[in-house]
């Protein structure tokens, strides 16, 4: 190269052309890769990407800056590393089995000038072991409260944990403890009142963690709980009414089952022959003189309850007689097909009587208009004689021969 009067000058611009021409060639090479999480013991990739490389060369290095892969040569022994792929573009590496030694930064480089690099972070999942449930006590009894706990161990991060008692999610309180290995320990303490609708309810402690999924432990809630106590009228269905029986049933459920119930009338004795016979209780002949409140009474370990039966007796009912049912066809069957007796529809039968009543009152009409019309005196062809006559003796003469000489006529009766 010439040096002139202005050869300093000419020389730096040359210099500033060749590296603004090298910088250029440079960002045209992108190089990338991206951060990997494993669960421990499976298998982790790498991949160094290249992109418009010139042949430059890529290789991989641990974190401890050793080269794991030269191109497509493996210069570390460690056979867990295995070549995938490697062309101008890409050098992608598989490690096999992974553990926690092998968690941290892994450099993909190109050899450039000033070389090119790239991070590649390997963050190792350690799942938990199955969760650990306890509770400080296996019965509590209604209205108590009652504390559980879970434990999850040996997890890397440290996992969370969430409760369920049913469909209903619970919050607990949690600590978490961090062991000399780098693992996590972690704690969550349920405390819950229970109720009597509690009794067999689920309660599920769940693990959330990125390197497990499902992972949960149950146990089903034992609650003790005081009776419930139902009278139920068994006899009679409706009212009840002087001169019957009553008898009631006392229904009573607890845990555990109530070992005791007993009947009594409140602010009085029961009647003198009432049957008491365990939940049962009987009354027969009733009257007015046994209404009252009448209470079952059942007890458990927990606790008692009662019930209350208000009887009120009504008056009895009146007797009405039974209608007399008319049978038309002495010789019908008394039974049908099906063996029920035949009845006759009171209408019908209130029909006959009614036309049979009419047809005598006609009758009756009729023969009094006929007696009606002949009734009086009719003169005849014997004591016609008599009427010329001048004494009693001729009248009587006349009257027996005299009709000879008349003339004969007829009379008739319509």
């Amino acid at each position: 190269m010439a040096i002139t009067g202005n050869g300093s000058l000419t020389i730096s611009l040359s210099v500033f052309v060749i590296s603004a021409a090298f910088l250029l060639k440079v960002e045209g090479q992108n190089l990338g890769t991206d951060n990997v999480s494993v669960i421990e013991g499976e298998m982790a990739t790498i991949s160094c990407r290249v992109k418009n490389n010139d042949d430059s060369v890529i290789q991989l290095l641990n974190p401890n800056r050793q080269t794991i892969y030269f191109r497509d040569v493996r210069p570390l022994k460690d056979s867990r590393f295995q070549l995938v792929n490697f062309s101008d573009n890409e050098l992608r590496v598989s490690l096999s089995n992974v553990s926690l030694s092998d968690e941290g930064r892994y450099v993909c480089q190109l050899y450039t000038d000033p070389p090119q690099e790239a991070y590649a972070d390997i963050t190792v999942l350690v799942p938990p072991g199955s969760p650990i449930m306890d509770s400080q006590e296996d019965v509590v009894s209604e209205g108590n409260e009652t504390e559980l706990t879970c434990t999850a161990m040996g997890s890397k991060p440290a996992a969370s944990i969430r409760w369920m008692k049913g469909e209903q999610e619970l919050t607990g309180k949690m600590t978490v403890d961090e062991t000399y290995d780098g693992m996590f320990t972690v704690t969550s303490r349920l405390r819950l009142t229970v109720s009597k609708e509690d009794d067999g309810a689920p309660v599920s402690c769940i693990i959330d963690h990125p390197a497990v999924k499902d992972l949960r432990a149950q146990r089903y809630l034992e609650v003790l709980y005081q009776p419930e106590v139902k009278i139920v009228q068994a006899f009679p269905e409706g009212l009840t009414r002087e001169g019957e029986n009553l008898e009631l049933t006392c229904i009573a459920k607890g845990k555990p089952q109530p070992h005791q119930i007993s009947w009594l009338r409140v602010d009085d004795d029961v009647p003198s022959h009432t049957v008491i016979t365990g939940s049962d209780l009987f009354i027969e002949n009733l009257n007015k003189s046994y209404n009252g409140t009448y209470r079952c009474v059942a007890s458990n370990a927990v606790g008692e309850a009662y019930d209350d039966y208000i009887l009120f007796v009504y008056d009895a009912p009146t007797t009405i007689p039974a209608p007399t049912t008319l049978n038309l066809d002495n010789t019908q069957d008394s039974r049908a097909g099906d063996g029920a007796p035949q009845k006759i529809d009171h209408a019908v039968i209130g029909g006959v009587v009614a036309v049979v009543m009419f047809a005598i009152l006609c009758a009756l009409i009729v023969l009094g208009r006929y007696f009606a019309r002949h009734k009086g005196t009719y003169f005849t062809h014997e004591a016609k004689g008599a009427d010329d006559a001048a004494d009693a003796d001729t009248a009587i003469i006349n009257a027996e021969g005299g009709h000879n000489n008349t003339e004969e006529k007829k009379e008739y009766y319509i």
